[in-house]
């Protein structure tokens, strides 16, 4: 069943191409595709935007449904793989499937990632197949080129099969390139200079604010009262004192 669907999808054609999308090569025993496309965006971001794909890649091509069910690991060995969650209903001990689309056999990490493997309805059929994903810097960003060679013994018809499989990676491309457009933020332009001769308007200063009250000074223990009678009985106190004596000077008689 997973099968029909995705080659009713491959069938059906109705989706949007990249800058350049060709079967370059046909035989009766395999074909050559090449998928193009330029994006503002540096090699690094590509390749990481590259290698997540279930982020990007169009779930009408997956055999779960689901784009998001997609990982890849860009290492040699490593796996361009799906998952097959357990049906809704499952018991709770079945675990869940899925389906390696593709290996990975070459890593140069921003440069080029290749992996083999029949990708979709080709799974099924005696045949090899080679997809290389190459990154190259440009100008204005990165240039992205996709060969898919596939060769053997397959029950299509090639001249059938090998168009409809550029139609699928001709939209995979274009969702890539349209994913990065979409989280690549352009930097701020720079801030505009001051015009030549003219000084900048300076900005009128805002009057400074007038300074807060003083805190009042705290009251004695007991009161005003308190401290109004302790000043007087000190100043009546200096007032009983005998004035000092004057030195040198004799006593009036």
């Amino acid at each position: 069943m997973r099968n029909t669907v995705l080659v009713g999808a491959l069938l059906a054609g109705a989706i949007a191409t990249p800058a350049s999308a060709e079967v370059t090569a046909q035989s009766d025993v395999g074909f050559v595709i090449r998928e193009v496309a330029d994006v503002a965006a540096t090699p690094a971001e590509t390749w990481r935007a590259m290698t997540t794909p279930g982020a990007w890649w169009s779930s009408a091509h997956t055999f779960s449904g689901s784009g998001a069910n997609l990982s890849l690991s860009p290492t040699v060995g490593g796996c361009f793989c799906e998952r097959f969650p357990p049906p809704k209903g499952a018991p709770a001990t079945q675990q869940a499937g899925g389906v390696q689309h593709m290996r990975v056999i070459y890593v140069e990490p921003n440069r080029v990632l290749r992996l083999s493997g029949a990708l979709g309805p080709l799974q099924s059929e005696a045949l090899t197949g080679t997809l290389t994903m190459a990154l190259r810097a440009t100008d204005t960003g990165t240039h992205i080129t996709w060969e898919y060679v596939v060769g053997g013994y397959m029950r299509y018809k090639v001249d059938q099969i090998a168009p409809a499989v550029d139609r699928m990676l001709a939209e995979q491309i274009s969702l890539l390139a349209a994913h990065i457009a979409k989280s690549t933020t352009p930097a701020a332009p720079p801030a505009a200079a001051p015009k030549p001769g003219k000084a900048p308007t300076a900005q009128p200063a805002k009057a400074a604010a007038a300074p807060a009250p003083a805190a009042p000074a705290p009251a004695a223990p007991g009161g005003d009262d308190a401290a109004n009678d302790a000043a007087r009985a000190a100043f009546d106190a200096a007032l009983k004192k005998a004035p000092p004596k004057r030195q040198g000077t004799p006593p009036r008689h």
